[in-house]
C-alpha cells in the first residue's frame, strides 16, 4: 500500500512539475517581453514563374565498391527530389538523364562501411557538390536550385 502511494505521489509531482515547465515556456515568456504582442502572418506560396515545384528522380541504384576480401555485394538506392521553379521546370526534366549519370557517378564511388556511416544530409550534400562540379565543368547554369533525398536505401 505504502508502494502504491509513492508511486502515485511521485507521478502528481512530475506531471505538476511538466505542467509548471510548459506554462513557463509557452505563457510567461511573452509577457516578460514587455507584453509583446505578436501577429501571425499567414506567407501564401508563390506562384506563377517563380513558384517553386519539385521533381522526382526515382530509383537511382547503383553497386557500392567491395572492401577488399568482401564477397556479397551491396547496393544503394536512392530516390532524389529536385527543387526549381515553374519556370524552369520544363529544362530541368531535360536533365533529368544528366542528373541520372552524376548521382550515379558521385553515390557509386563509397565503400559500404562508409556509405553505412554517412547521413541523408551527407548524401544529399556530396551530391549537391557533384552537380554543382558538373555543371561548372560544363559552364552551364543548374536549372534547379537543390537536390535532397527522398528515400535511401543500403543493403
Amino acid at each position: 500500500m505504502k508502494l502504491i502511494a509513492g508511486f502515485l505521489i511521485v507521478a502528481i509531482v512530475g506531471a505538476g512539475a511538466a505542467g509548471g515547465a510548459l506554462w513557463w515556456l509557452y505563457l510567461k515568456k511573452p509577457a516578460q517581453a514587455g507584453g509583446a504582442h505578436t501577429e501571425t502572418v499567414e506567407v501564401q506560396p508563390a506562384t506563377g514563374k517563380h513558384a517553386r515545384k519539385y521533381l522526382t528522380l526515382e530509383k537511382v541504384i547503383v553497386m557500392l565498391r567491395r572492401a577488399p576480401g568482401d564477397t556479397e555485394s551491396h547496393y544503394l538506392s536512392a530516390d532524389l527530389v529536385i527543387t526549381t521553379t515553374e519556370e524552369k521546370e520544363k529544362h530541368t526534366k531535360d536533365h533529368l538523364p544528366l542528373m541520372r549519370s552524376i548521382a550515379v557517378k558521385a553515390l557509386s564511388s563509397y565503400p559500404m562501411d562508409k556509405a553505412q556511416m554517412m547521413t541523408v544530409d551527407q548524401f544529399a550534400e556530396q551530391i549537391n557538390t557533384a552537380f554543382d562540379a558538373s555543371y561548372a565543368k560544363e559552364k552551364a547554369e543548374k536549372p534547379f536550385s537543390e537536390v535532397m533525398i527522398g528515400k535511401l536505401i543500403i543493403e
